[in-house]
C-alpha cells in the first residue's frame, strides 16, 4: 500500500470508529485497499521469475508450488489460479521479499 493510501485508510478507520460510516462501508473500502491481481500469461510469468534471477525449482519454492507447475505455466500448458496469481501479482508489485 503506498503511503498516500495507508493515511486514507488510516483516516477511514478513523471515521469508522466515530460512527460517521458503519462497519459495511468500512469492509468495501478495505477490500478497494487490496492488491489487484490479473492474469499472467507464460511470458509474463518467466520474466518475472528472471527478474529474481531464480531457477523455476527456487521460484516454485516461493509460491508454494511444484516446479512442474511453474514450468507448465512458462510453457503455457497452464495458468497460474488462486493463492499463486495472488502470489504473483505481489512479487510483481511489490517485490518478491514480501513472499518470502
Amino acid at each position: 500500500m503506498s503511503d498516500i493510501l495507508k493515511s486514507v485508510h488510516r483516516t477511514v478507520q478513523g471515521l469508522e470508529k466515530s460512527g460517521v460510516i458503519d462497519k459495511t462501508t468500512m469492509r468495501k473500502f478495505d477490500a478497494l485497499c487490496l492488491t489487484s491481481i490479473h492474469e499472467f500469461n507464460a511470458e509474463q510469468v518467466k520474466n518475472l521469475r528472471l527478474k529474481y534471477n531464480l531457477s523455476q525449482p527456487v521460484f516454485a519454492q516461493f509460491l508454494n508450488v511444484s516446479d512442474k507447475l511453474v514450468k507448465k505455466w512458462e510453457q503455457g500448458e497452464s495458468k497460474p489460479k488462486g493463492a499463486a496469481l495472488k502470489m504473483l501479482s505481489l512479487a510483481e508489485k511489490k517485490g518478491l521479499e514480501v513472499i518470502a
